[in-house]
């Protein structure tokens, strides 16, 4: 019998020792005691690897040491310790301080020892998860992008939708105003009655011009330019539009580099900002416009760009309301004062040039939004300028699938002195051509049957490249494929644009 006791405890001890040496040599977590009252009682080489002390450094040392100030302060450690106590176990995920007061992630387990009914201690294990952690806010974050992407994405397509046909009402209403004016009389109700009318159509082709922006199927005409120059362009429009209680400033570095845009959409986009920081100064403030060369080193927009912002002094936008700013529709401002489209149109602008939108806010000191233009070394062109109206001979192939817009397009063009011909697919079309005494191909992009306005400039461009031709579209997913190869009209478009337009076709 005594030989047996002997072995037990040797068994025991044995037993013990495995058990101590395991504990001790485990690296990848502090695993440790803790008296009643917290005081470190034993140590691994997990807890100095993790935690930076040695076992003479932290033995006999209270446990809140492993804690933030403010937790120490806001009694966690003890709170710790009597939840363990009283419901048998503690865990929690949270920071924690290392001997050299670096910071990192851990994720707590602690359970009371007991012998019979007597706490006789506590039983703590710590594990570093500060990569885990970073790695899932990466994927969260991955995850809301991909979220916010596909839902503008979705909108985008809404409003893409039935731009096209709205641009088309709008370009008969425009046109026809156009006519109805020139042999009017001089009835000042029936001149005011025009003036609303035309007036509205306008504010609905803006309208229509914002939502494509931000869905990005605007069709665009992107050149190299100066951005100091057009810049300085809308200097004027962009104070008119202040008011006298906000003062506008302007910090534009020198030497600042090309980009390549749709000037127009540019300069909306400029305006939106402008009128945004003016309306989030009441009680007026400072505006300021800068523009610099900066360069990215990581992410999707890694490279060199053009930062343009515009920044205000404010009231800040509210962290909550952050990532909906750019919704179509969405505002902040008392119904009437805004129609929601001014930052969304920033948005589709900035992202169909290649670049991207950044915003910084604080509440009660004001927002900075800056837009990130990719570098572009092609030198701007030379505005040679063309008069507006200017008269024209010779004969259009109207190509044009809607009769009304058909008609509306043909007198103006017939007011600018051309011969006009006209067919309602390109079919039709290459017919015509085919009989000679065509001077000049005016096509809508978007096209019943095989082949769509853009195929019918290919087509004409490898087969008569002396004919020119001129593309026109209120909304088309082709015209984004188009890069500059043909002048594109938008619609709705008035007189002097429809001249422009032609008179800056190579011949």
């Amino acid at each position: 019998m005594f030989e047996k006791d002997k072995q037990q405890q040797r068994d025991l001890f044995e037993s013990e020792r495995s058990f101590r040496l395991l504990v001790e040599g485990v690296v990848d977590y502090a695993l440790y005691m803790l008296d009643p009252t917290g005081i470190v009682t034993s140590w691994n080489i997990g807890g100095e690897r993790i935690k930076g002390y040695s076992p003479e450094e932290i033995l006999g040392q209270h446990f809140s040491r492993f804690y933030t100030e403010t937790d120490r302060a806001n009694g966690k450690p003890a709170r710790a310790l009597q939840i363990a106590r009283e419901q048998g176990r503690y865990e929690e995920e949270g920071w924690r301080v290392r001997k050299d007061g670096t910071f990192f992630w851990a994720s707590v387990v602690i359970d009371p020892i007991r012998e019979g009914d007597n706490l006789v201690g506590f039983a703590k294990i710590t594990r570093d998860i500060t990569e885990r952690r970073e790695a899932q806010i990466r994927l969260e974050q991955m995850q809301a992008q991909l979220a916010e992407s596909q839902k503008l994405d979705a909108l985008g397509q809404l409003t893409g939708g039935v731009a096209h046909d709205f641009n088309n009402l709008l370009m008969i209403i425009g046109g026809s105003l156009h006519t109805l004016k020139k042999g009017t009389d001089n009835d000042p109700g029936r001149l005011r009655a025009l003036a609303a009318i035309e007036a509205a159509a306008k504010r609905g082709a803006a309208l229509t011009s914002q939502l494509l922006t931000f869905a990005r199927r605007q069709s665009v005409n992107p050149e190299a330019i100066d951005v100091a120059e057009r810049i300085d362009a809308v200097r004027e429009v962009l104070g008119t539009g202040v008011g006298g209680a906000v003062a506008l400033q302007f910090d534009i570095e020198r030497d600042i580099w090309p980009v390549i845009v749709d000037v127009a959409e540019l300069e909306t986009a400029l305006v939106n900002l402008v009128i945004n920081a003016r309306d989030a100064m009441p009680a007026g403030g400072v505006i300021t416009v800068s523009a610099r060369n900066n360069t990215l080193n990581e992410g999707a927009h890694a490279g060199d760009h053009v930062a343009i912002a515009v920044e205000d002094t404010g009231v800040g936008i509210a962290p909550d309301l952050m990532n909906r700013i750019f919704d179509p529709f969405f505002t902040t401002k008392p119904v009437g004062k805004g129609t929601g489209l001014g930052l969304s149109q920033v948005h589709g602008f900035a992202h169909q040039a290649g670049g991207t939108v950044r915003v910084t806010s604080e509440i009660g000191k004001g927002t900075k939004i800056t837009i990130l233009l990719p570098r572009n070394d092609v030198a701007p062109a030379v505005d040679e300028g063309h008069g507006a109206d200017a008269r024209g001979s010779g004969t259009v192939l109207l190509v044009e699938d809607n009769p009304d817009v058909a008609t509306v397009s043909a007198s103006l063009l017939e007011q600018l002195g051309y011969t006009v011909r006209r067919v309602a697919d390109v079919e039709s079309a290459l017919i015509e051509i085919e009989r000679d005494g065509i001077d000049l191909v005016f096509s809508d992009i978007v096209m019943p049957g095989k082949m769509d306005g853009l195929a019918l400039a290919r087509h004409l461009k490898a087969h008569r490249p002396g004919l020119p031709i001129l593309l026109a579209t209120g909304y088309s997913d082709a015209a984004a494929n188009v890069l500059g190869d043909f002048p594109i009209l938008r619609k709705p478009y008035e007189i002097h644009q429809l001249s422009q337009a032609i008179a800056k076709l190579p011949r």
